[in-house]
């Protein structure tokens, strides 16, 4: 089997990972920038003192993660917009933002213990090692899930569990096995013994959304009879909720998307918030890179952004 203590990968170059970022770049330079990798945000001003001492140790901690994250400086007296839309109250203000979305965050100066503490969090959130060590077995172990050898990825997951018993994403990989081989209940139980370190964890948290959705596919209703009542009354948000599921249960999750977008923008408070939870479960249960993923945060964020 291959060395899963590969190296880490080379360093990106200081300028493509920390930028200024103005209202006309901010959706360009942080959200969708964030739907590949974590774009921590500081936010500042000329006349901060802690300002001066916080954003040079930030700008460090970034560097030494070698692009498993990057950075972009808000000059809140120049783009008031941004801070107001945020309710950004006082500087300095950090948030950290993953695929598009704000995930963490602090106010005020921090000791460069507690900064660097941060910048590993923001890293672990976006599914990267900050020590960069085990990367290529989990992309062969994915690989290897991807193209239906799932022995030899629960395998090479369990090898990466024996080097690191607490890296989530291959503790979550052991649990897609399992749902792989239609066992959901086995998953579920794998998610169940997880460590308590890591039972929040983004890659332990998307498991949990696969087998929601699978869940809920038992129960969901015909699309036919959905979408005419949708379409007869435009306003039945429990309706277009009932097709959005119904359409990820019959495998279009493009659809789904759609529909959740539609009731969002209609009444993002409906139900507390149930559209836009539930396009986070499908979010989550997707690859990242996934088309639909990619497309509907975008569109998701635009709205919120609006």
């Amino acid at each position: 089997m291959m060395d899963i203590l590969g190296g880490a990968a080379a360093a990106a170059p200081e300028s493509d990972l920390i930028k200024d970022v103005s209202e006309a770049t901010f959706m360009q330079d942080v959200v969708e920038a964030s739907m590949k990798v974590p774009v921590i945000v500081d936010f500042w001003a000329p006349w901060c003192g802690p300002c001066k001492t916080l954003g040079p140790a930030l700008e460090a901690a970034v560097i030494k993660a070698k692009g498993a994250v990057t950075m972009a400086k808000v000059n809140v007296d120049e783009n008031q917009g941004i801070a107001g839309q945020l309710q950004i109250q006082s500087i300095p203000t950090v948030y950290a933002f993953w695929q598009g979305q704000p995930v963490d965050g602090f106010q005020g100066a921090l000791p460069p213990s507690e900064i660097d503490t941060f910048v590993g969090r923001v890293v672990e959130a976006g599914g990267g090692q900050a020590d960069g060590g085990l990367g290529d077995a989990l992309e062969a172990a994915e690989e290897m899930l991807g193209e239906g050898a799932v022995s030899d990825a629960a395998q090479t997951f369990s090898a990466i569990l024996g080097e690191d018993p607490n890296n989530a994403a291959a503790f979550a990989g052991v649990a897609r096995c399992h749902i792989a081989q239609d066992d959901l209940d086995q998953a579920e139980a794998v998610l169940n013994g997880a460590p308590a370190e890591i039972s929040d964890a983004p890659e332990i948290e998307a498991v949990r959304a696969q087998i929601e959705l699978a869940r809920q596919a038992e129960n969901a209703g015909p699309v036919a009879e959905l979408r005419a009542a949708v379409e007869a009354n435009p306003s039945d948000h429990q309706a277009r909720f009932d097709l959005a599921q119904a359409l990820h249960a019959a495998d279009d999750a493009e659809a789904a998307v759609a529909e959740l977008l539609e009731l969002f923008r209609r009444d993002r408070e409906w139900n507390e918030g149930a559209a836009k939870a539930q396009l986070f479960t499908i979010f989550d249960a997707l690859k990242p890179e996934d088309p639909v993923v990619l497309n509907g945060r975008r569109k998701l964020s635009s709205l919120i952004f609006a």
